[in-house]
């Protein structure tokens, strides 16, 4: 589907194939989904929406791949980068991969949603860091209630 036909929507294909394989979304709010089967749907994004992707495979004896991306979708003319299963791509702010690192993530967007934030409203900048500290095994620092402020009132001026 070209960018027309679609709107310019970032598509992204999510499946569940119990015990096997699982692609779903960790935070952010589509615009549209469509349901391919019990096991298959599509989401939409609309461009600038802010969501966290999840890949996890299992093979015979266990976890084989668990990754997670926090992303931004793009519209038309915006440059961005090709990602598995998101079309057309997208602006790639966090990408990790390994259970530790994974389960690091989830512990900075539970610390987001701890102070009350949702964390697809957290500035993009902290994507950024959390995936830069994470990346080589260190610990991100929290995201605070005034570094939130601070990223609305400069997302205000942006405008």
């Amino acid at each position: 589907m070209s960018e027309r036909e679609d709107g310019g929507l970032t598509r992204v294909e999510l499946l569940f194939l119990n015990e096997r394989i699982e692609r779903s979304i960790r935070f952010g709010r589509p615009i549209a989904e469509q349901v391919q089967d019990r096991r298959r749907r599509t989401v939409m994004f609309a461009p600038g929406a802010v969501f966290a992707f999840v890949r996890w495979r299992a093979g015979d004896f266990g976890t084989v791949d668990s990754r997670i991306a926090v992303l931004r979708a793009v519209g038309a003319g915006m440059p961005f980068t090709t990602y598995p299963e998101v079309s057309p791509g997208a602006e790639i702010l966090l990408d990790v991969a390994g259970s530790t690192k994974v389960q690091a993530v989830f512990e900075a967007i539970d610390g987001v949603e701890r102070i009350g934030v949702r964390p697809e409203l957290a500035a993009p900048d902290y994507w950024r860091h959390v995936g830069a500290r994470v990346g080589v095994g260190l610990q991100p620092r929290p995201y605070l209630r005034r570094r939130h402020r601070a990223w609305l009132l400069r997302r205000s001026f942006l405008s």
